[in-house]
């Protein structure tokens, strides 16, 4: 336990860095991340014994970054489009083709590759109040759901919340995670409130807006955790890697961040851009 706090502690304070920095500093330590989560799921699907095609998905990672940075992200279909035929004409001429393996080849792009832009898009919102508030949202959101669910249902959780998955998630731990979200995403609101000059601040969002985020970001949270437990169980592993002691890997530490920034670049893109 005392690793792992450590360990959290460092984690959360390049968080803040990375946020406060902003622009390229962020982008640049978001791309690494991106990277990382990557190439730890195509590894261990591959020790799975899966023929995963990973250059297709590096080039489209690659190629989407400037497109999510600089160009309103207008490429983004053709690009992923393109991949999914690209992954699926080397897998029919290359070998014995396996349907599976098209499918496994594209996860990764779907799972990691495209949240992991929409992460990165977040700080081309226009104000800059706006790009910490997103971001925060997109991390905190499922951090502090984990951290609510974790230590709540480690002692007080008794019903299974999806055992075939992860044993030992429990309904009372989600329910708790829920709150957890819930109640940071209100956090953040009144910080913005305070750091904007609240209700004066005419492009400052509703507080139902954070309700909504917190509630949804809560349920799409708990939902990217226990498909990454999903991958994880199918391919006999505890962890995606050990690079982060008491925590695993880059993509355990990304799992549910990575499908909540989704619904926030959705957010973004519906209500600032």
């Amino acid at each position: 336990m005392k690793t792992r706090i450590i360990t959290g502690v460092v984690l959360i304070g390049a968080l803040a860095f990375a946020i406060t920095m902003g622009g390229w500093i962020f982008a640049l330590m978001c791309i690494l991340c991106i990277g990382v989560a990557l190439h730890e799921m195509m590894h261990v699907l591959r020790e799975k014994g899966h023929q995963v095609v990973r250059w297709p998905v590096w080039v489209a990672t690659v190629a989407s970054i400037p497109g999510f940075l600089l160009f309103n992200n207008k490429m983004l279909m053709p690009i992923m489009s393109f991949t999914v035929f690209v992954i699926t004409a080397y897998v029919l001429f290359h070998g014995e083709p396996h349907i599976e393996d098209i499918l496994m080849s594209v996860m990764p792009l779907m799972a990691v590759s495209l949240p992991g832009m929409c992460l990165l898009a977040q700080i081309n919102a226009p104000e800059r109040w706006q790009q910490v508030m997103l971001l925060c949202l997109s991390f905190l959101v499922p951090t502090a759901g984990d951290t609510a669910a974790y230590f709540i249902g480690s002692r007080f959780g008794r019903r299974k919340l999806c055992p075939a998955v992860s044993p030992n998630k429990s309904f009372e731990g989600a329910v708790a995670g829920l709150a957890g979200s819930l109640l940071i995403a209100l956090v953040i609101y009144a910080v913005t409130c305070l750091a904007t000059g609240g209700a004066a601040n005419e492009m400052l969002p509703p507080a139902w807006h954070f309700v909504l985020l917190g509630t949804l970001g809560g349920i799409v949270g708990q939902l990217g955790d226990l498909f990454a437990s999903l991958v994880k169980r199918h391919c006999g592993i505890k962890d995606y890697s050990n690079i982060f002691p008491g925590h695993g890997g880059m993509m355990d530490r990304l799992d549910s961040v990575l499908f909540v920034s989704v619904l926030i670049y959705i957010y973004q893109t519906l209500v600032f851009m």
